[in-house]
């Protein structure tokens, strides 16, 4: 294999670079079959600490951007050259150039005309959406994410971005769910409120609707603290209650959200919301121990118990899979997807559901769902499913 090319490619890479001739790179065919990432992709982008690369990891799920300043980008790539991808596509506004490798280990340089002559503005793709303003936000300055200059604080910056992609889902549920003009949102274990004033706030203040919120949280010294900030706050509809998930008198409550309510918790916020009439449920389940007790399948299932780890993922997985059937068959079209990605949080699932079947059958098929599912892994009886007597 000549080394020879590869330098001269990398040495083409960098002067695009430094040149300000460079548009993108792509990194493909991977060296390592079993390996998830399929693919970096960079293009140069300008930060308020001047130019970086941005590379984005393909991976069969999903996509993690992540920005370098031009030494660090410049040593990854090359080490990433070496070790992970045999191809690599450079487009600068000069030309184009095609690195590879193939199975014999022989490299492959070509070159050609460019495929664009200028250059792509070195900037974010976008303005990245905020749906709640961080600026003269007086809750998420009495709740420590910003600071007294409306800054959102460096440690706190995970947390701003999760209120912003719940306001987000939410703002969709929101559009299709054919809510009241008026409308009552239970907020399950409303902890210390982050997200239950950035719901007040995006669905009142931007979205210019009529929400009336209710917090309900065990811990009465939280449940103080918020009611505090809602007067400072001036947001009249949001209040905060002492109580819990399974014994708080709730109003007539057209969403029920619970994020983050431990094992049945979550169960338990289930049954409210069905037997309540919610139109909506929202749910952020948080550890999954009532159905990982119970595994016992008899078949060649019976492998993944042999493994910690692998049996509690399959403990989760099988725990809301029956929560959605669950959900499906008291009429709601129900959806499964990550919260925010697992760089920012590992309890990052969320269950939606939106009632759309308002008879009262319960739908059978779906039920024998479970039961095989239930036969299938030895489970004797999911606590939803108890809860709901089905």
């Amino acid at each position: 294999m000549s080394a020879a090319d590869k330098e001269v490619f990398f040495a083409r890479l960098t002067e695009s670079i430094t040149q300000q001739q460079f548009t993108k790179l792509t990194l493909s065919d991977k060296r390592d079959k079993t390996k998830e990432l399929k693919n970096v992709f960079v293009k140069p982008v300008m930060l308020k600490h001047g130019l970086h690369l941005s590379f984005v990891y393909r991976y069969p799920t999903k996509d993690i951007t992540k920005n370098y300043d031009l030494n660090d980008a410049l040593v990854l790539l090359q080490a990433m050259m070496n070790n992970d991808f045999f191809k690599a596509d450079l487009f600068t506004t000069i030309s184009d150039h095609h690195f590879a490798i193939d199975k014999n280990g022989k490299t492959i340089l070509k070159q050609k005309a460019p495929t664009l002559s200028e250059q792509v503005a070195a900037e974010h793709d976008h303005a990245k959406k905020r749906y709640v303003n961080a600026e003269h936000n007086i809750y998420l300055y009495e709740l420590g994410i910003t600071s007294a200059e409306g800054k959102v604080k460096s440690d706190k910056q995970d947390k701003y971005r999760q209120i912003n992609k719940y306001a987000e889902i939410v703002e969709s549920i929101v559009k299709d769910a054919a809510l009241p003009a008026v409308f009552q949102i239970t907020d399950m274990g409303a902890g210390k409120g982050y997200l239950t004033f950035a719901l007040y706030d995006y669905l009142t203040n931007t979205m210019k609707l009529s929400p009336c919120i209710t917090g309900v949280e065990m811990r009465l010294g939280l449940v103080d603290s918020c009611n505090q900030i809602v007067e400072k706050a001036g947001f009249t509809k949001l209040n905060f209650v002492a109580g819990s998930i399974d014994t708080a008198e709730l109003p007539s409550t057209d969403m029920l959200i619970a994020l983050h309510a431990c094992d049945t918790a979550t169960d338990q916020a289930i049954y409210r919301g069905i037997t309540g009439g919610a139109k909506v449920i929202i749910c952020a389940p948080c550890c999954h121990k009532q159905i990982r007790k119970q595994l016992q399948p008899s078949n060649d299932l019976k492998a993944i118990t042999k493994f910690g780890i692998l049996e509690e993922r399959q403990a989760e997985i099988l725990t809301d899979t029956i929560r959605a059937l669950i959900l499906e068959a008291f009429g709601y079209k129900t959806k499964v997807f990550e919260f925010i990605s697992t760089e920012h949080t590992a309890k990052n699932l969320l269950i939606t559901a939106v009632k759309t079947d308002t008879g009262s059958v319960v739908k059978k098929d779906v039920l024998e769902q479970i039961k095989n599912l239930k036969a299938l892994f030895g489970i004797q009886f999911h606590q939803l499913e108890k809860l709901m007597e089905i």
